[in-house]
């Protein structure tokens, strides 16, 4: 493409710009982009207009998707810890050591005593080799992801259910749902893409909205009915609207027979759920909860909506087994623009547990336990004895490396020491490790305590597949060079397995890898470079001439016939009290992602939201003496952190929120590592802080 003019400094005349379509890092949505490449930089970003996803729109992380790319604090070589101090070193030296030093520790205290995190922001391909890595070289079951901290309950839920953990149907079926049920997702916030097809959908063609949510939410201004329960109390109205729905007759009987079974089980639990009691528990009016029973059974096509304000509890298991009670019990599940829609929150997150980055389950969630399947692997990795027993959770391996049984951490593109919940006693458990490597693309909070940091490349820089929330796997292409001496994830990976003395990770390209996982994934059986040109399959996608699935569970459930798993309601871990007597709630805002590691540097995104602050109700705020912009200190019993005030009616009077985003006020020092017993997934959603006022050299300020 030539006459794009640049001005940098001077006039330097016409350059020749590569326009490459790829995918977007950020959110599940997925959504396809072009970068625009000169000289060895990307330039600027721009959304494809027919992308199946994102029709010509982004969200402004998406607009602004490359600058993070360019920025001259990229790691450019491998860094070694010498002297306590890291320092620069070659490749050969750093992949030596980083093999040699992870063999010793197995050898020395057993493969158990290794652990690994993939990362939900590198390929599919990466997140394959690091899990062939783990299992096949180290003998070590002991990976996983952030979707320990995002969508464990998820996966655990939908597939005990409905024999699969996905997001049932297609973005694009949004458009013709007569109904949607948004929950513990502040979806215009969190997935933007998605949530313009719903206030599309209400405005355009008076599409009901039913939202039930703590917070007084953007998608609030567009619903219908607004169930603001107490925030851990999700089980509770679930079973009040199903008890409703079978009081009156609405539920849908000949589904129910034909199709799901354990119903009168259900019917049992739910009964004592009457819409007083459930009233008192969650503070959800009974006339509301009424009505929106009868919306969501009446309707023809309705579509839940869910995130992490489901998951991220002790509960969020039952939370997520609930829901899909609740579709099997009015029919709405198996078919086109109705379904349980769980909204994956990172790009990478649905194919990292895709591809077996998971303590129990290889690719395609075929179980480690299951002999016929190790043998399939074994035949194609070329190992024998791989290891049957389920290995160690995200929280898990810190709590064990905590107590010296970890004793070795390999981590890619994760940053535990601001992300992961009682962050403090996180950091703990990385200086107490034997040997640490991370391998990312800047020298993040948890990269400043390894013994080994390898430079990776950027999504830019790379080619791959990501699939996305609603199971669509899709190229990213390499628009640059990585900086310096960078060098992509599988190459990093596969280069760590040659020196450990295993010659089965020789390959030319991801693609190369994504033939091997084909051969190995039934639903990813069909899936290869050429067909995913130019907008991915989504799976299951079982052979080559598979056209792909839009919706899950047509005629027939997964796992035959869909389960109903009645739950009673179980209170939070830890609620308010005297001392602590604010409800603290974490989550994302639409400008920043996660630990900001790419937004922060991106100058359009962190002008907006430059700094931490904790949402507070004016009348709190009132009582407190506390002003807008004010400092507070804000502590539970695992630490403290200080942070200035915004008042705001968002937030009920008792609660507060606060953004995950910023190291200098880091809300997951605050957070509850309790964990729901089946998914381990930390209850991020319900801790108890309390609120002070700073005193500064002996004044209240």
């Amino acid at each position: 493409m030539k006459g794009v003019v640049c001005l940098v400094g001077k006039f330097e005349g016409e350059r020749s710009v590569s326009r490459i379509l790829t995918t977007c890092i950020y959110c599940g949505c997925g959504c396809g982009l072009y970068l625009d490449a000169d000289q060895g930089r990307i330039i600027g970003s721009y959304p494809s207009g027919n992308h199946p996803v994102s029709r010509g729109a982004l969200c402004v992380k998406g607009w602004n998707s490359y600058e993070f790319v360019n920025k001259l604090d990229r790691l450019t070589k491998p860094l070694i810890r010498r002297n306590g101090r890291l320092e620069e070193s070659g490749w050969e030296e750093a992949l030596d050591l980083v093999s040699r030093r992870l063999l010793e520790i197995g050898d020395r205290t057993g493969p158990d005593s290794l652990a690994f995190l993939s990362s939900a922001k590198t390929t599919n391909e990466e997140n394959y080799l690091m899990m062939k890595l783990a299992r096949a070289v180290f003998r070590a079951n002991n990976i996983d992801h952030c979707a320990r901290l995002c969508h464990a309950s998820t996966v655990v839920g939908l597939k005990a259910a409905f024999g699969s953990g996905a997001m049932t149907n297609s973005i694009e079926e949004f458009e013709d749902a007569d109904c949607f049920l948004v929950t513990g997702s502040d979806t215009t916030a969190q997935h933007p893409l998605i949530g313009s097809r719903i206030i599309n959908a209400v405005r355009d063609r008076s599409a009901a909205l039913i939202v039930a949510d703590p917070r007084n939410i953007e998608l609030v201004k567009y619903a219908d009915i607004h169930l603001r329960q107490k925030n851990g109390t999700d089980v509770a109205w679930i079973n009040g609207m199903m008890n409703v729905i079978i009081e009156e007759g609405l539920h849908a009987s000949r589904y129910i027979e034909e199709r799901t079974e354990g119903f009168a089980k259900l019917r049992e639990v739910v009964k004592d759920y009457t819409p007083g009691y459930v009233e008192v528990i969650t503070g959800i009016p009974a006339y509301l909860l009424v009505a929106s029973a009868r919306i969501y059974a009446r309707s023809e096509k309705a579509m839940i909506i869910y995130s992490m304000g489901i998951t991220q509890h002790v509960t969020g298991v039952d939370n997520v087994k609930s829901l899909a009670n609740l579709a099997m019990l009015t029919g709405h599940v198996g078919f086109r623009s109705t379904g349980v829609n769980p909204l994956r929150g990172q790009n990478n997150v649905q194919g990292a547990c895709d591809m077996g980055a998971l303590p129990k389950v290889f690719t395609g969630y075929q179980s480690v336990g299951d002999k016929e399947v190790r043998e399939k692997f074994e035949a194609v990795w070329g190992v024998k004895d791989l290891p049957a027993v389920p290995g160690l959770t995200v929280t898990e391996i810190f709590d064990r490396a905590r107590k010296g049984d970890v004793r070795g951490l390999y981590i890619i593109g994760e940053n535990p020491a601001l992300s992961d919940p009682d962050s403090n006693r996180v950091r703990v458990a990385l200086q107490q490790l034997d040997f640490l490597v991370v391998q990312d693309i800047f020298l993040s909070e948890t990269a400043e305590y390894a013994d080994v940091v390898l430079p990776a490349a950027g999504f830019a820089e790379k080619d791959g597949t990501f699939t996305n929330t609603e199971r669509r796997v899709q190229r990213i292409r390499k628009a640059i060079d990585p900086p310096g001496e960078a060098r992509a994830d599988w190459e990093i990976i596969s280069g760590v397995a040659e020196r450990c003395g295993y010659k089965g990770m020789r390959y030319s390209s991801p693609s190369e890898i994504m033939d091997e996982i084909a051969e190995l994934t039934p639903i990813y059986g069909g899936m290869r470079y050429d067909r995913l040109e130019p907008f991915g399959l989504q799976w299951p996608c079982p052979s080559r001439d598979h056209p792909g699935t839009p919706y899950l569970h047509k005629g027939t459930f997964a796992r035959g016939k869909g389960q109903f798993m009645p739950a009673v309601y179980i209170a939070p871990d830890e609620l308010p009290d005297q001392e602590y007597s604010f409800l603290l709630s974490t989550g994302r805002v639409y400008w920043h992602w996660h630990t900001g590691t790419m937004t922060r540097r991106t100058s359009t995104l962190d002008r907006e939201v430059p700094e931490a602050y904790v949402e507070l109700h004016p009348r709190d705020a009132e009582r407190m003496q506390v002003i807008g912009g004010e400092e507070v200190r804000v502590s539970s019993r695992r630490g403290n952190i200080e942070i200035r005030v915004k008042i705001t009616e968002k937030v009920k009077e008792g609660s507060v929120f606060i953004p995950f985003h910023f190291k200098e006020a880091a809300a997951n020092i605050l957070t509850n590592p309790a964990v729901d017993p089946t998914a381990k997934i930390p209850e991020y959603k319900v801790c108890a802080v309390k609120i002070e006022k700073m005193i500064k050299c002996g004044k209240v300020v």
